[in-house]
């Protein structure tokens, strides 16, 4: 089955500038699926994690942390639509944080942050290596998203719900046309 790769703070603020495509041309023997700017790949033929792991920190131009989960899981979530048919309330975002270690604190869930008053971040639940939950569109949202960090006991990098679907997607669709996956990858 594929694995999912998130890299951690890339392409943000102009920090860590990476082109995702080029890297997933430059590991195209993993028929590997670029999605979106934010380092993150759909791996469809998947040496193993260390490997892969060690390829990556090799080609990145810079250190940077990476989070793995198997295609699986994230197509599990996606099947089970946590957040429901609603839309999202006006100025809130859906997403998934990845944990870079599987290995982290228990959290009881759900959490809201900040604890008092009205919540900016909402962690609704977590399967393995992935939580999931909700945010409100604010200045302080990023400050409180990188608390996750300390309260899970490890590293997380966080993707929008659509970047999630997205992903779903490439993983329902692997056997799809090399035409369309050149689409996705760009």
């Amino acid at each position: 089955m594929a694995l999912v790769v998130f890299l951690r703070g890339v392409n943000v603020g102009g920090h860590k500038t990476l082109r995702p495509s080029a890297l997933a041309r430059e590991l195209a023997r993993y028929d590997v699926v670029n999605i979106g700017a934010a380092g993150t790949f759909v791996v469809c033929k998947p040496p193993g994690r260390a490997e892969l792991r060690a390829q990556l920190l090799r080609k990145l131009p810079f250190a940077a942390e990476i989070a793995m989960c198997e295609g699986r899981d994230l197509l599990r979530l996606a099947r089970q639509n946590p957040f429901g048919s609603e839309t999202a309330a006006a100025g809130v975002v859906r997403f998934a944080s990845i944990l870079v270690s599987p290995r982290s604190a228990a959290l009881k869930l759900p959490l809201c942050i900040p604890g008092e008053g009205d919540w900016l971040v909402k962690v609704m639940a977590r399967q393995g290596c992935i939580v999931w939950g909700e945010y409100r569109r604010h200045m302080k949202t990023i400050a409180y998203l990188a608390q996750m960090d300390k309260l899970l006991g490890t590293t997380v990098t966080t993707r929008n719900w659509n970047t999630i679907t997205a992903i779903a997607e490439v993983l329902k669709g692997e056997s799809r046309p090399k035409k369309r996956r050149a689409a996705a990858s760009a």
